[in-house]
């Protein structure tokens, strides 16, 4: 959900987004006190918005973080590319083996990482996921279901 349909949920903006940013919002209290995050939000030196209200705009002199962009469609990931302006930076981060697209549909996480790859001034880090999901969970099903995946998919543009 890029927030096309909040507008179904009850309550107002924040409860609509709250349980899709949660995990943002868990990485940042990781770094940074929760007095500050909250003076920053008030002061709109951080932001937190559903990709679908970012139409119309040009971020400007801001770093913008897309998390779970494996969900992005075509249109929605180059809507989001096409947001940054000057001297703005982006970190795009997803995990193409946990992509919850309808069937039919392809991630613009893989797409943009097809393309993008190809330009000299835009950096891809991929990660080794087996060792990305280590870190998560010791358990050793874990890790092999994830081998077995990956293998299957053997696909990924980067």
């Amino acid at each position: 959900e890029a927030g096309e349909n909040l507008g179904l949920l009850p309550g107002d903006l924040k409860q609509k987004i709250d349980p899709y940013i949660r995990p943002l919002f868990d990485a940042l209290h990781d770094m940074i006190p929760s007095e500050a995050i909250e003076k920053y939000m008030e002061k709109g030196i951080i932001e937190v918005a559903p990709l679908a209200y970012m139409r119309g705009r040009t971020l400007n002199n801001s770093f913008i973080i897309l998390d779970e962009a494996q969900n992005t469609t075509h249109q929605q990931m180059l809507m989001f590319l096409t947001r940054l302006g000057r001297n703005s930076k982006a970190a795009v981060t997803g995990d193409l083996t946990a992509i919850d697209l309808p069937k039919g549909f392809v991630s613009g996480l893989y797409e943009a990482t097809k393309i993008l790859n190809k330009l000299n001034d835009i950096n891809i880090m991929k990660e080794q996921i087996q060792q990305l999901m280590v870190l998560r969970d010791e358990f050793q099903e874990i890790k092999q279901l994830l081998q077995i995946h990956i293998q299957r998919d053997s696909q990924w543009p980067v």
